[in-house]
């Protein structure tokens, strides 16, 4: 088996390198600090790379990367990384977006009680020998309304513990649905205004893009309550700090607890003057858990990328949860092998894919499962390279469309269905529908207008054959002959005496001179042998 490598250029948890060295043909190299011009020398020799935010993806380092698959980052920002281009080459970019998300929750948390309870001025007051109670007159959290910006993983968990608080959480997030408002006991805002004006504590949980850095500015603060209490524990410049310092310096805010600075590493900043600021380094994943979990989680986001498994956490593709992949697993995989299906037996270019996903898989999101299609699909005949993170680029540059849609009603007698129509260039239609079985197996159960019933294998061989008397025993004959094992066989037709179609299962393949041959017998129209 060939030896793949992986490239580790800044410092994880000594459990994810172990991780990576206890997998048989794979050389794991650690190179902290490495200098730019030394890591362009030898990247090409590398299928995965492991990074923190210091070390620059760029074009530069691609067009040098020809064997990288995977691009680790150790942590949750890619600002450092050019995902579009990286998409285009299909490398896959993971972080660890789950593995720190609850020590970045508890510092949140912290942070509010601190300022709520005068924690850190008073530590400070009593270890200079002083002694006085009414100077940290505080405030509880109890019946107070926490506003939170950004209901996504670390947002959800701020609510969930701040809830237990007897607070009343409310939420502002315009790309999340009801239903994980309603799940974490969070009453909706319709808008950031709305949320402003009502919060006596503000908590941010938002990425840092072009549409929120600098959302909370001088105006935004105009529109908060008197006496709010403020807490950044998420990403820099996602609040204006000058509007902070005037509305501390006003009375406006009452106070401020900030773990993340507009420029970093900080020594010193206005904000500082304040004793009701409460600052901490960045420290929102410097947790013993957190560094274990980052350093795992990315070490198997890294193996799973170079062995061509799923990848969770794959910043350029539709984001799958843990909990959630176990359950569409099933469908990527069948998805993926009925796509193969296509090319192998049709040689006309593509135009228009549709699919249609009914019943139960209608419920889920189906985005990778459309895009696992997509890869098995162009698998067959694309030479360059062709995995999850491409697949729908190389379609679009095929001049290949894409339709899909959902619908949630059973599909005849199937509680789920993955149905596919693909039209060529030639206005000629070809379809293929596959389920999931009780069992988790997955089937085709149709194929060109014939009802089937196949687990999809290895290898397998399709013939088309009139539908007359002895076809089946000639078909024996012909895979005896090639001293082939067949473990299944299914046979279809439309109607009586038309064109029938036949599928096997085999456990070897056979040679395309063989098949030329046997397709000079009498009876036989087409066959082919197909791999999975």
């Amino acid at each position: 088996m060939e030896l793949k490598k992986v490239l580790i250029v800044d410092k994880i948890d000594d459990l994810g390198i172990e991780l990576l060295r206890k997998e048989p043909n794979l050389q794991v190299d650690v190179k902290i600090g490495i200098q730019k011009e030394d890591l362009l020398n030898i990247i090409g020799e590398y299928d995965g790379l492991i990074i923190r935010s210091d070390t620059k993806i760029n074009s530069e380092l691609m067009d040098k990367a020809k064997k990288l698959k995977v691009v680790g980052r150790a942590g949750n920002g890619v600002d450092n990384i050019d995902i579009p281009e990286a998409t285009k080459r299909g490398i896959i970019v993971a972080n660890t977006p789950d593995s720190n998300s609850i020590s970045a929750c508890e510092l949140t948390i912290g942070l509010l009680l601190a300022q709520g309870r005068n924690i850190v001025s008073a530590d400070k007051f009593l270890k200079e020998g002083n002694w006085d109670r009414d100077s940290f007159m505080g405030n509880e959290l109890f019946n107070k309304t926490l506003g939170i910006i950004g209901l996504g993983r670390i947002g959800a968990l701020v609510a969930t513990r701040m809830n237990a608080f007897g607070m009343k959480v409310i939420a502002y997030d315009p790309y999340i649905s009801d239903e994980r408002f309603e799940r974490y006991n969070v009453e909706k805002k319709q808008s950031l205004e709305a949320l402003l004006k009502e919060s006596d504590y503000i908590t941010i949980h938002t990425p840092r893009t072009d549409e929120t850095i600098g959302m909370i500015d001088d105006k935004e603060v105009n529109l908060m309550k008197d006496d709010v209490r403020i807490v950044n524990a998420a990403r820099g410049k996602l609040m204006v700090e000058d509007a902070l310092y005037k509305g501390l310096r006003s009375g406006k805010i009452a106070s401020v607890g900030i773990d993340v600075h507009e420029k970093e590493p900080r020594y010193s900043a206005k904000l500082y003057e304040f004793k009701n600021v409460v600052v901490t380094p960045h420290i929102g994943a410097t947790t013993v858990e957190a560094q274990q979990n980052v350093g795992i989680t990315i070490a198997q986001q890294v193996l799973n990328g170079i062995n061509g498994d799923i990848v969770p956490n794959a910043v350029n593709l539709p984001t799958i949860h843990r909990d959630e992949l176990k359950e569409i697993k099933p469908y990527i995989d069948l998805a993926e092998r009925l796509g193969k299906v296509y090319y192998q037996l049709n040689k006309d270019a593509v135009k228009l894919v549709d699919i249609t996903y009914w019943g139960e898989i209608a419920y889920q999101d189906t985005k990778m499962v459309t895009i696992a299609f997509i890869k098995g699909l162009l698998e067959p005949v694309m030479a360059d390279r062709i995995n999850y993170i491409n697949a729908k680029f190389k379609a679009k540059e095929s001049g290949i469309g894409i339709n899909s849609k959902n619908i949630c009603e059973h599909f005849n007698s199937f509680s789920n269905l993955i149905t596919i129509k693909i039209t060529n260039n030639n206005g000629k239609i070809f379809t293929i529908s596959g389920t999931i079985s009780t069992k988790g197996e997955g089937k085709i159960v149709e194929i060109i207008g014939y009802e089937v019933d196949v687990n999809p294998t290895s290898y397998m061989l399709f013939l088309q054959n009139k539908d007359v008397p002895g076809v089946i025993g000639q078909v024996g004959t012909f895979i005896g002959n090639e001293n082939v094992n067949v473990a299944t066989m299914q046979v279809g037709r439309k109607l009586k005496g038309d064109k029938a179609l036949m599928i096997l299962n085999i456990d070897d393949k056979i040679s395309k001179k063989a098949l030329d041959n046997f397709i000079e017998i009498d009876n036989i129209i087409w066959a082919k042998v197909i791999e999975l």
